[in-house]
């Protein structure tokens, strides 16, 4: 029991500190864009050099994709659509509105708990859903439109980054057997694939910037994304995915704080309503029983 109880303590150590991070990597990530670096491609830079660090450690690898491939796939799949769509995000829109679209996760949670972990909805899981549904309207309302929708590319970007970063945690979860860093190494090489296809089917190529944006590129690579990485698939791995889901909502503290100190980014009554409705449905979630266990 004691052995448990400490295990979930450095899970949940790990996640707050993955989720400090996250909250304040748009800051970096818009100075290189300062640079002449697009999205897609301090997204290629930042996780070849993530990817080269993985390859020390390598052990188990080959032993997880015989055993285990649809679920290294499908982690390379949602990593790769997650940390895209989540810098392109970053780059285009409001930081806190972004995290807080990104932050639907106890919505998509509990859908997917229900469908791949065997956990009844019920009617906390029901009201846990309405709740996001209702957080989620105030901060897509347009009411110059009438209509309920998202507002721009970056919008489109944070909610499909969200609906895969639930995937994620769930596939992370339920692939226990496998290494944490077999299962990080997946999520590296599927953001380098899917950046690098991008790139070359759009004929766009690499930008003609200077060798020091890539340099640190690479360096926010190591030194960030390896860390958020590994700290967060072992938090998701060491908890429930609806207790993981609302630890990871620090970020929106740690966003919400930076962008004001660093950018003077305010937040309008809309996205305080609709955020504090989210906030809510990811402290429901926390509070639902675990039916089964992966």
């Amino acid at each position: 029991m004691a052995s448990n109880s400490q295990t979930n303590s450095w899970a949940v150590i790990a996640l707050l500190i993955s989720s400090t991070l996250w909250g304040i990597i748009w800051y970096p990530l818009r100075l290189l864009e300062g640079q002449g670096l697009d999205g897609v491609t301090m997204s290629l830079a930042m996780y070849v050099a993530a990817s080269v660090m993985g390859l020390f450690w390598l052990k188990g690898l080959g032993r997880a994709w015989a055993e285990q491939p649809r679920h290294l796939l499908l982690i390379m799949l949602f990593s790769a659509w997650t940390n895209i769509a989540f810098v392109l995000a970053m780059l285009d829109g409001h930081v806190v509105r972004v995290l807080l679209l990104f932050y639907l996760s106890p919505l998509w949670a509990v859908l997917l708990g229900r469908w791949f972990l065997c956990e009844h909805i019920g009617l906390s899981g029901a009201l846990t859903l309405l709740v996001a549904m209702a957080g989620a309207g105030f901060m897509l309302w347009q009411p110059e439109a009438g209509r309920l929708w998202p507002e721009s590319a970056a919008d489109w970007y944070a909610l499909t980054a969200g609906m895969s970063f639930a995937a994620l945690n769930v596939t992370v979860r339920g692939a226990d057997a496998i290494s944490q860093s077999c299962k990080a190494n997946a999520a590296w090489w599927g953001v380098v694939i899917l950046a690098g296809a991008w790139l070359w089917l759009g004929g766009e190529g690499l930008p003609a910037v200077s060798s020091e944006a890539y340099l640190w590129a690479a360096a926010l690579g190591i030194g960030g994304i390896v860390i958020m990485t590994l700290t967060v698939q072992y938090g998701v791995t060491h908890l429930p995915v609806q207790r993981s889901a609302v630890i990871l909502l620090f970020e929106l503290v740690a966003g919400a704080i930076s962008a004001q100190l660093l950018a003077n980014e305010q937040v309008l009554l809309q996205e305080w309503l609709g955020g504090g409705l989210i906030v809510l449905a990811g402290y429901m979630a926390a509070r639902r029983p675990d039916i089964c266990e992966i």
